[in-house]
């Protein structure tokens, strides 16, 4: 990256393309004043702005010294500067530190260079748009809500009873970083809500309600080289457990008694299943919702009965056990009273006892920005309830409900807070697994996520999709948060096998379970889910049909075991997601850089999950550069172009790369 200058102007290119300029005419800098405005209701937000002031800073005073330059941002020449910049560029990146600000400003407007021809990947997990051209993304983390399309009945109805219908951009995981197909990565530092806007044409404009603390530049000759140096900025994942490629991992929430009968029975039908995860070990409550967990991390010794003793029956006979937790304490628990005693909860503004609205019950938040209360929660909660009561993982749920008027031990605003919670909520549960010496052995899993979460959690879930083909919270969204989140370093990602949210009327198919569990088969793990309302949506074990379609996807899972720990190696040693857009492998041919709804799963298989209902036939595209053949048919296609196949269920359209080194290895896979 080329760092130019002179004494009132500065420009930062690569490869010939400019990224950033500023001059006189064309300042790539805004300051100004706002106030914000932020309601939450139940982990969804009503974010609203009035911006006081916005102005240009025109002039630049630039000294220059080597590789680096000190530039002073003023709106005129002559005055007092507003922002200092120190900036520096060496021929793999550039950096710009914001030394100095005036302590009136609370939002600046940064713009970089945009081209006509140019896509932009990122943003943390994005689920409705992979390319972000066109679109700005507010990066704030968040229920992602129901539906996510305005356009719809359902996403009205959730908006109307619950504030939760939610819209393209909510996301559990957020991250002020993206990606340019010029070949370079943006960073911001910082964790101020922000509005990364890419609707215009010449220029991309990020907002922030904070000075950040600086804006990194990545830059690589090739896209692949890129996303490496990516994960090795944020933090490569722990590795997942060897256990988990033995099968699927059956989530199922109705006590002792429901769970080792469906275990049975799924076993003695051939279901390949490597662990149960009960995330109702804890005990249920009812509300309008539907059927939730009580929140005080412990075993509920009604719905388990002797507990310990039957998880040890269970890893005898080959089987994992996972449960549930989240950062947050029921009031009417035992360990919210233990918590608050020791000062643990995050106050409100005056000091006293501040509770959540989690839907018909109240909880406190455990202050993590207390090294106390974090070491509390990772070694009384985590380690004590859950490790040595006989937990192999758990899903780690909740990272995006930090309300913004609590008062926080580290003396930081909330609202600078929620945004770094998930990080923080990661680390606590990374440390309590090492502090047990089970990094290699225990799993844990997040929905939520911002900078640095790559670093501490092994595994990302997409969240709570709604239990249909919609096409902002259905099937096909778990592909694009998996192809957005895997270039930001975040390798691994799963999903509930036939989603989780069912409201209003809208049900599970078995179609649409069967669709799902055919995807879930090429992903790092598979896990199913009952949902919400388990009572009113179909579960695989009510047809025998369904039943025998899932244990053959869970026998191709663990046939591919040997090619998916080779991708996990790869992700350890280069950075490289298991699940990956196409243009990571076929960079030359441009038709692949928009495709959101299809994958590589390593450089030998591209999947093509069927996300509509009703289809027996399906039209993926191959990228150029290959030949592909159809694993279901032994057909060879040259790739460039769209091709028609065979869908039927049971034959998802897979694709392996003709002449790879593990070409007779996958196209056995058919045989399973």
């Amino acid at each position: 990256m080329e760092f130019v200058t002179d004494q009132h102007s500065w420009a930062l290119r690569h490869a010939g393309r400019i990224i950033i300029e500023h001059s006189h005419a064309n300042p790539c800098c805004y300051v100004g004043h706002g106030t914000g405005s932020v309601e939450m209701y139940r982990g969804n937000f009503d974010i609203s702005d009035y911006v006081e002031e916005r102005v240009p800073l025109r002039f630049a005073s630039v000294r220059a010294e080597g590789g680096t330059a000190r530039i002073a941002l003023s709106r005129t020449e002559g005055d007092k500067p507003e922002l200092v910049l120190n900036v520096s560029a060496d021929d793999d990146g550039a950096q710009i530190a914001f030394a100095q600000a005036a302590p009136t400003i609370n939002r600046v407007w940064w713009r970089v260079a945009a081209q006509s021809d140019e896509y932009i990947w990122g943003c943390g997990e994005q689920m409705s748009y992979f390319d972000l051209r066109g679109r700005a993304f507010p990066l704030w983390t968040s229920e992602p809500g129901v539906g996510r399309d305005k356009s719809t009945y359902l996403t009205w109805q959730a908006d109307v009873s619950g504030k939760s219908g939610g819209d393209y951009y909510n996301t559990n995981y957020p991250q002020p970083t993206f990606i340019s197909s010029a070949r370079y990565c943006l960073h911001a530092e910082t964790t101020a809500y922000a509005n990364f806007d890419f609707r215009h044409e010449t220029f991309h404009e990020l907002q922030f309600w904070a000075v950040p603390d600086r804006i990194e530049l990545l830059a690589s000759d090739s896209l692949q080289e890129l996303v490496g140096r990516i994960s090795a900025r944020f933090g490569r994942q722990p590795m997942l457990p060897d256990w988990v490629f033995n099968g699927v991992i059956l989530g199922l929430k109705n006590g002792r008694e429901h769970a080792q009968r469906i275990l049975d029975l799924s076993r003695e039908r051939g279901v390949q299943v490597s662990a149960l995860w009960c995330e109702d070990w804890v005990g249920l409550r009812q509300t309008s919702f539907g059927k939730r967990l009580f929140w005080d991390w412990r075993w509920n010794e009604t719905r388990y009965p002797q507990a310990r003793d039957w998880v040890r029956s269970l890893n005898a006979d080959g089987v994992r056990f996972l449960g549930y937790v989240n950062p947050y304490l029921c009031n009417d628990g035992t360990l919210y009273q233990e918590a608050l005693a020791a000062g643990y909860l995050a106050t409100d503004m005056q000091g006293a006892e501040y509770l959540v609205d989690f839907g018909e019950f109240w909880c406190g938040v455990v202050d993590f920005t207390n090294p106390e209360a974090a070491r509390w929660f990772a070694e009384r909660v985590i380690r004590r309830e859950m490790l040595e009561a006989g937990l192999d993982g758990w899903m780690a749920d909740f990272g995006e409900y930090l309300p913004t008027d609590v008062t926080l031990s580290n003396g930081v605003d909330a609202m600078l807070m929620h945004n770094a919670w998930p990080t923080l909520w990661a680390k606590v549960n990374a440390d309590a697994i090492a502090g047990a010496g089970r990094r290699d052995d225990a799993l844990f899993f997040m929905r939520a996520g911002f900078t640095g979460v790559q670093a501490h959690c092994p595994l990302l879930w997409a969240g709570d999709q709604s239990v249909d083909f919609s096409r902002h919270d259905g099937l096909q969204t778990v592909i694009c948060g998996a192809l957005s989140s895997g270039l930001l370093g975040n390798a691994y990602h799963h999903s509930d096998i036939g989603g989780y949210t069912s409201l209003f009327g809208n049900c599970r198919t078995p179609e649409l379970f069967q669709r799902w569990a055919e995807m879930a088969a090429f992903t790092p793990v598979m896990r199913t889910h009952e949902g919400n309302r388990p009572d009113e949506n179909f579960q695989f074990w009510q047809d025998d049909g369904v039943l025998a379609h899932f244990a053959r996807m869970t026998r191709i899972y663990v046939a591919l075991a040997p090619y998916v720990r080779g991708l996990c190696q790869q992700a350890a040693e280069r950075g490289l997601p298991l699940q990956r857009p196409l243009f990571l492998h076929f960079e030359a041919d441009r038709q692949t850089y928009a495709i959101q709804d299809q994958y590589l799963y390593g450089e030998d298989l591209l999947v093509a999950p069927v996300h509509e209902a009703g289809r027996d036939s399906w039209t993926p595209y191959l990228p150029a550069g290959a030949r592909w053949i159809h694993l279901w048919s032994d057909q060879s296609y040259e790739g460039g172009a769209r091709v028609t196949v065979a869908a039927p269920l049971g034959q998802p359209p897979v694709f392996v790369r003709e002449g790879s080194p593990a070409q007779a290895q996958l196209l056995a896979l058919a045989q399973c």
